[in-house]
């Protein structure tokens, strides 16, 4: 099709031209995935060279049908000839029926409801709509993967529907077991979406003027709680029995009325406190991932949020300029500062100026337990005031505690746009502000 723009956004685009064997797409709702979806089975099965037919498997009749439909829609776009067949009884074995396009070389679309035995014995491309809501994930995956043995290929789209299902199994095996299937994985969640233009494309239907900002604002609204805020709309899979920082931890400790403050703002506010202490965490990264410095106040024994800074993709010496100059505030008592990897560097230079202010932290499992138990702890004990961000929140839930085969614990997540970064700054954080500096270094 000419003028692709014209009709697909970005992340779209990206799906229909991936031409891997496996392919598996984590999305927010309401996106226009399977609309996009939909154009790609139209060119697969109508073109003249076409070895196989398409096999869509929905959530419902209902779904298979509206499938169809956009299967029809794009057909006229294209100017391409297709008979609609309507409901075909294609496997009497299963009493299993689809919805039917042929196509003039004789390929057909089938878009078919969730039974999972309809697909055996087929040989073509399958494609697994909303798989994470099936009631059998793992039978109609066994199923539909043979059907692919003889060059087809199989997509997976979905929504999230809890951490407990083989959808999720499948995105953590390739996001932290060395993706040992060889899936081609896609993640849009709302948030990217908004910044591919997707407002402007609903704007055009239905009439609205909304703002992105707006528009992201009145979904998160109507959202009934936070879960299904990012479940629905942050690929991030509602588990609370695995989350490690309840929901509950995290709105007691909210505060609707904190602002963050810029750094003038801080020091003006330290001029007019000077007997006031603050404590830093710096969660350390270069370029993919946040570099997260975080700021709190110590009022009696909770520590009140009083500024973050995020940077992505600047030099040390930019990083470095917004670390020095809070360190060299003298009411920040202490820092603690990630000196994994590339914080190394960072971390000893700091502490090479500013003594015994800073301490390098060395992330090993060990570290990092004690600094997510700490962190919890004083959720628990609300301990801490943090301003009500989304940002924040998505990352402080999507921190998870896993035990390995050996017993071990580690932990691991991965939030919209980051990995859990402003998490461990904020645990980084909370560890400085529970020890008091002394001239030859930390002690409790």
């Amino acid at each position: 099709m000419d003028q692709d723009d014209k009709y697909f956004l970005p992340y779209q685009d990206h799906w229909i031209k991936d031409t891997s064997p496996l392919k598996i797409f984590q999305k927010s709702r309401q996106i226009g995935i399977t609309y996009a979806d939909a154009y790609h089975s139209v060119r697969i099965a109508s073109r003249m060279n076409a070895r196989f037919d398409v096999y869509i498997s929905s959530r419902d009749k209902f779904q298979a049908r509206l499938y169809i439909e956009d299967c029809k829609n794009w057909a006229q776009i294209l100017e391409i000839l297709v008979l609609d067949l309507g409901e075909v009884v294609f496997d009497q074995e299963h009493n299993a029926s689809a919805y039917v396009l042929q196509f003039s070389n004789g390929k057909r679309i089938y878009s078919l409801s969730s039974n999972p035995n309809a697909l055996a014995g087929k040989r073509g491309h399958v494609k697994l709509d909303e798989f994470a809501l099936h009631e059998n994930q793992r039978l109609l995956y066994n199923v539909a993967k043979p059907v692919t043995t003889w060059g087809g290929t199989l997509s997976i789209i979905s929504t999230h529907r809890g951490a407990n299902t083989v959808f999720n199994q499948i995105i953590r095996d390739i996001l932290e077991s060395g993706n040992p299937m060889g899936w081609s994985l896609h993640t849009v969640s709302i948030e990217q979406a908004v910044r591919q233009g997707i407002v402007e494309r609903i704007n055009q239907k239905t009439g609205r003027d909304e703002s992105r900002k707006d528009f992201l604002r009145r979904l998160r609204a109507e959202c009934i709680d936070e879960e299904q805020w990012l479940q629905e709309y942050c690929c991030i899979p509602a588990d609370e029995s695995a989350v490690f920082i309840t929901h509950d931890m995290v709105t007691s400790c909210e505060d609707n009325h904190l602002k963050l403050l810029r750094f003038q703002e801080l020091a003006d506010a330290i001029l007019k406190n000077p007997k006031s202490t603050f404590y830093i965490g710096m969660d350390v990264a270069r370029k993919e991932n946040l570099c997260v410095i975080d700021v709190g106040e110590k009022l009696g024994d909770v520590l009140w949020d009083r500024l973050r800074i995020e940077l992505q993709d600047q030099s040390f010496s930019e990083i470095e300029f917004e670390l020095y100059r809070l360190l060299n505030l003298s009411q920040v008592k202490r820092a603690c500062i990630d000196a994994t990897g590339m914080g190394m560097q960072l971390a000893e230079r700091a502490r090479e100026r500013f003594g015994w202010k800073v301490e390098p932290v060395t992330f090993t499992p060990t570290v990092k337990e004690d600094l997510a138990f700490g962190l919890r702890r004083d959720f628990e004990d609300r301990k801490l005031r943090i301003v009500r961000d989304d940002k924040l929140r998505s990352d402080l839930r999507a921190l998870r505690k896993e035990v390995t085969t050996s017993g071990n614990i580690r932990f691991c997540g991965e939030a919209d746009d980051s990995h859990c970064d402003r998490t461990w700054a904020k645990a980084l954080r909370q560890h400085a502000a529970r020890y008091r500096p002394s001239a030859g270094g930390a002690v409790a």
